[in-house]
């Protein structure tokens, strides 16, 4: 028999047993640490726990305790706080998957062009197009594009935009992305 803790792990309250407790805990101090000196690190810091939470609900479908094994899983998925300094070369044995959804960053109605290009790792433009075309000869390109933008999601979180880019879902690809995310805002201003 084990003692339990209840946590809330962004905005969700689990159950962990406290070997497991330790475990994580002492990995998102680590990570907390690791991003002390990253601009936006607690935005970063937040999507990093919400991935965690995320995974730890798709671990717990028939089970109501995270126990050690889980949170192992996750830090060898999600990787070391020291690898912070840049990418170690090992690669995950996870296998992740590209996830349609549209694209509210650089949609120009309802990001479904935008959302399809980035899953198919085109160029926008050249999607716009072809609904274009469809939408002069027979309408069908109208059509198609309400449907999608009726079943596809948007992409609001940052795992939600790296699962539509069919990039990995991790430590260094969501510091990657805010690091991305923070040069854009700069580039901009510098604009004005």
């Amino acid at each position: 028999m084990k003692k339990t803790v209840t946590i809330n792990l962004a905005g969700r309250i689990y159950n962990i047993d406290e070997d497991a407790f330790e475990l994580l805990h002492n990995y998102l101090e680590g990570i907390r640490e690791a991003l002390k000196q990253t601009e936006g690190s607690q935005e970063i810091y937040e999507d990093i726990e919400a991935r965690i939470a995320e995974l730890l609900n798709e671990k717990l479908r028939n089970r109501q305790v995270v126990i050690i094994s889980d949170i192992r899983d996750i830090i060898s998925l999600m990787g070391e706080p020291n690898d912070i300094s840049g990418d170690t070369g090992q690669k995950s044995s996870y296998h992740h998957y590209r996830r349609m959804y549209r694209d509210p960053d650089n949609s120009m109605i309802g990001g479904v062009c935008s959302g399809l290009a980035a899953y198919w790792r085109m160029d926008p433009t050249l999607v716009r197009v072809i609904f274009i075309i469809l939408a002069v000869f027979g309408m069908a390109g109208i059509l198609i594009y309400l449907i999608l933008w009726i079943l596809l999601p948007e992409a609001h979180t940052v795992a939600q935009k790296l699962e539509m880019r069919g990039e990995p879902v991790n430590f260094s690809s969501i510091r990657d992305f805010f690091a991305e995310e923070f040069e854009n805002v700069k580039r901009s201003f510098r604009k004005k």
